[in-house]
This record gives C-alpha cells, structure tokens and sequence, in this order.
C-alpha cells in the first residue's frame, strides 16, 4: 500500500472496503438477495437515474408495455444491487472460489483462438455482471490486458488496479500510448474492451442502437484492424436467486473489420442490440446511452428540474 494511502483522511475509504470486503465472504445467494432487495429500494428514491432507464428501456423495447418496462427496470435496479454487494467477491475471491461461483459456456472459441495464434479482442458490452465476469476471465480463462480510467478516490482506484492485476491481469491507462496496448495484443493477450457507451460529440459516430442514432466510439475495428485480432463478444450475465454468474462467449464478428468504420461500428451495435434482448434486465439502462444527439435534433433525457 502507498504510504499516502494510510493517512487519516483515508481511512472512511478504507472502511468502506473492509465492509465490502467482509460481505465478499457471504454466500452468494445471501449477497443475491441483500443486493436485489437494496437495489429494488433504490429503485423508488433513485428518481433521475430511474426516469433514464425508463427512457432507454421506452427506445429499446418500444412493443412492451409501460408497465412491462417498469418491471424490466425494477428488476434491473435489483441487478445493480447485486453487482454492489458482490464488489468484495470481485477484490477479493480465491480463483478456487470464482471457479465454483463462475460458470463458463463455449469456451472453446477463446481457447481454440488462442491456441492457434489469433489474436483475440474481447467485446464486453456494460451488463452489469462485467466487474465479476472480468476478474473470472482473468483468473480462470487468461490473463487480460485492460483500458483503465483512474477514480478519483486514491483508495478504490488502488484496490480496484489490484484486484484486476492480481490474477496477471494488465492493465493500461486510457491516456497512456495505445501504441503499447496493440503491440500487448499481439503478443498474445486478449484484451478486454467496453465499447458501448456515449462517445460524445468530438469521438462518436453517430450509428443506430435500436433503431436510433447513438454516439458510439468507432475503435473496435481500428483495434481489429492493427492488432490483426479477431473479435469474440463476452458477455457476464447474473444467474437466478444466487446462483453465480455465467460467462458467454459468442460467435466471433465476421466479417470483420471491414475497413469501413461507420459499418463496423454499426455491425458492433446490432451485435450488442441483440444480446440485450436476451438479458434485458441486466444491461446497463442508468447510463444515459443517447446523452449525444445528432445536430438539430431535441434531447432525449427530460431535463432536470431546477429548485
């Protein structure tokens, strides 16, 4: 530990880890429900984030009712608990544990990559179960490098830098060169890349995501394309009533990259457009998603009221 790190002024910080870390040693269905119940409080006093949901949730399943969508959202409020609560299993879980709690399906399209000299970028779309579905990868597929944005709290972003390190993990600082990260890839290490969220209006293209365009980073098949990887989607889903977590490995994107960016950003939205249909729950709806409109047209998110 930094010796900065052990002033007083830390220490809440560092109380709040030893919380999270003591509830890491519960049970998992006993971490399930405490999360699911929190998190379905949240739902009723959490109202700016619960009005963004319920609008990403109104664009994205425009053919359910007002009152299935709330269900969706309540539920995925629950989700979100649960990814709070089992943050210690995440810092601090033995591989054996992971090994009991993760269930892994289709490895063997990671594995026969890997074994045959690709390169592989994984594509993690922001389910809530990532954090859990990362330090798994890590610990019981393969070492993976990470683009990693520095938190403003010294002591969460030194214990979230370990516990994605300590298992061999890299992890690689979105302003450091990138230069470094491509040559990582083709060295062999899959790397583990998030990228669906806002861009905003300088980095973004403009692609549809259910239908409407979204500001979306176009980097996937420039990364494709240099680190001559292929792109196999992973996606970290909660299981029912505590019962783990599963690991999904798709069907690499192909073909794929194109050369052609706005379509390969494209191909990448479809792709993660369906695999919310199959956990509609568990994606990340409290992420304003269409925060960056296309000039000339209205905003999307009510606008928040001023007392």
């Amino acid at each position: 530990m930094a010796a900065g790190l052990a002033h007083p002024r830390h220490w809440p910080s560092w109380c709040l880890v030893g919380l999270f870390r003591a509830l890491g040693l519960l049970p998992f269905p006993v971490l399930w429900a405490l999360g699911t119940g929190l998190g379905r409080i949240g739902w009723y006093f959490g109202g700016p984030r619960r009005r963004v949901a319920l609008t990403n949730l109104a664009i994205c399943f425009p053919d359910r009712s007002e009152r299935e969508r709330r269900r969706l959202g309540r539920a995925h409020f629950g989700y979100l608990g649960v990814a709070a609560f089992t943050q210690g299993v995440v810092w601090g879980s033995s591989r054996e544990r992971l090994r009991r709690l993760v269930q892994i399906r289709h490895r063997e399209r990671i594995d026969e990559a890997l074994a045959g000299g690709r390169n592989v970028i994984l594509m993690v779309p922001h389910f809530v179960g990532l954090e859990l579905g990362g330090a798994a990868f890590t610990a019981l597929v393969h070492p993976g490098l990470y683009m990693y944005q520095k938190i403003r709290n010294p002591v969460i972003d030194a214990v979230m830098r370990r516990s994605r390190t300590r298992f061999g993990g890299i992890a690689v600082e979105r302003q450091d060169d990138l230069r470094g990260m491509v040559r990582e890839i083709r060295k062999g290490t899959p790397f583990f890349y998030l990228p669906d969220q806002d861009a905003g209006k300088v980095r973004g293209v403009f692609v549809p995501f259910c239908g409407v365009p979204a500001s979306t980073v176009p980097m996937l098949g420039r990364f494709a394309r240099l680190a001559e990887a292929e792109v196999i989607p992973l996606i970290a889903g909660y299981l029912p009533w505590g019962r783990g977590l599963e690991l999904s490995f798709d069907p690499p994107l192909a073909p794929f990259p194109s050369g052609d960016v706005e379509a390969d950003t494209a191909q990448m939205n479809r792709v993660i457009e369906a695999r919310v249909r199959t956990l509609p729950a568990q994606y990340f709806w409290v992420h304003r998603r269409f925060k960056t409109r296309p000039k000339g047209t209205e905003p999307i998110y009510p606008r928040r009221r001023r007392r």
